[in-house]
């Protein structure tokens, strides 16, 4: 199995305006019991999307017109409060392959970056722009270059930032422990061969 590598994101945009959406949002804390991650993106906002139905409201991530998005596009300080993973889990397992936002809680970016799903920044301006120009037309593609830093949406193209260390582990694949392992597996194998605690052999 070789190593994934994370250069460009290319779909359509989910707009989901607002600063300080908390994990506790993202999956309610009830939804955490199971001890695998299937089927949280069942629950992804389940009481956002509660609330905003009851209020006569359609949250985005009901609209149909947003299904099958790949990019979510967010406000700042996004993914705060406590540090479960089952908050980018969720929003991974409902097909989004990137979160294009202004700012984001250092451990949800952390979370985000073991599931090759990137998170980078664009100023308030860009975000916008691009949130208004998903809401006008939501089968607009966007396309994030990790290799040039930009996104393009349409004929508009904007600036966007990652840390230099994650951006290079996305383009080269070593964001993906796994995938690396897997690659060379026979010296993990000789490794593990070697140590007595796998081994027994004391």
């Amino acid at each position: 199995m070789a190593v994934e590598r994370v250069r460009e994101i290319r779909g359509r945009a989910l707009p989901l305006r607002g600063d300080d959406i908390d994990t506790d949002r993202i999956i309610p804390a009830r939804f955490l019991k199971s001890i695998t991650f299937d089927g949280l993106e069942q629950h992804l906002f389940e009481d956002d999307r509660r609330e905003a139905e009851a209020a006569g409201i359609v949250h985005a991530v009901n609209n149909p017109a947003y299904r099958g998005a790949r990019i979510l596009l967010v406000n700042s300080n996004f993914g705060c409060g406590s540090s479960r993973e089952h908050a980018p889990q969720a929003i991974y397992r409902h097909g989004i392959r990137a979160v294009l936002g202004q700012s984001f809680s250092e451990i949800f970016f952390g979370n985000s970056i073991v599931l090759g799903m990137p998170c980078p920044t664009a100023a308030p301006e860009a975000l916008g722009a691009l949130m208004d120009l998903a809401e006008a037309d939501p089968a607009i593609e966007l396309s994030l270059d990790l290799q040039a830093m930009r996104v393009k949406a349409g004929d508009r193209t904007f600036d966007v930032s990652l840390p230099t260390a994650v951006r290079e582990a996305f383009l080269d694949g070593s964001w993906d422990a796994t995938g690396l392992l897997l690659e060379d597996y026979d010296r993990v194998r000789a490794t593990a061969d070697r140590l007595p605690y796998v081994t027994s052999r004391w």
